[in-house]
């Protein structure tokens, strides 16, 4: 019998990384003082958003939109090298540490997240090619972010359809996942192997 194809599956947020990138990329791209004077008028939709009673998706776009529409997108770009290069340290060691060693055992490695793919690749050029994002996609019309999503926010089970639409034939891989939230439930449930809150010491 052939052996199967070993696929390695990580969540970014909070499992290899050490907190939540999105409100950080904000900063970075314009700083605490104006992303919070903004965020004020999204408040109610935060709550509703906690409560589950406004989609975490839709909530997503509308914050991203607010600040990110109509950027060129090689400017968006280079706020995401330069956001990946200052802020290394929130890597988990031994969460990069568990995907080195999957790149190197011939493993298909993916990170699967629902953080814009854009911020999150930077985080992996060490590995070139061998380290595929699979994240929630931007809209670009004429080399600029529309401040809309291509596609479903990357969360929950469009994480589970994602994997399958890379990799369809599920019969021919075992698929080793690691995640620490809801929005990796579906995932971890279709893995053979399922690590959940991993990499914490």
């Amino acid at each position: 019998m052939d052996k199967k194809q070993e696929i390695c599956a990580f969540d970014f947020d909070g499992t290899l990384t050490k907190g939540d990138t999105f409100m950080p990329f904000l900063y970075a791209m314009h700083g605490r003082r104006r992303v919070w004077s903004e965020m004020v008028k999204y408040l109610p939709m935060l709550v509703l958003m906690k409560l589950r009673l406004y989609p975490n998706g839709k909530a997503k776009e509308k914050v991203f939109g607010n600040f990110c529409a109509k950027m060129e997108e090689a400017k968006f770009d280079w706020f995401c090298d330069r956001f990946a290069n200052m802020h290394a340290d929130i890597m988990r060691p031994e969460g990069m540490e568990a995907v080195r060693r999957a790149v190197e055992s011939g493993a298909t490695v993916i990170v699967v997240t629902a953080s814009i793919d854009k911020w999150v690749r930077p985080f992996f050029k060490e590995f070139g090619n061998k380290v595929t994002v699979l994240g929630t996609r931007l809209e670009f019309r004429n080399d600029e972010t529309t401040g809309r999503f291509d596609g479903k926010n990357c969360y929950g089970p469009e994480k589970a359809r994602r994997i399958l639409e890379l990799f369809p034939d599920r019969q021919s891989y075992r698929l080793t996942a690691y995640g620490d939230s809801r929005g990796d439930r579906e995932m971890l449930t279709m893995a053979d192997v399922a690590h959940h809150k991993p990499f914490r010491r």
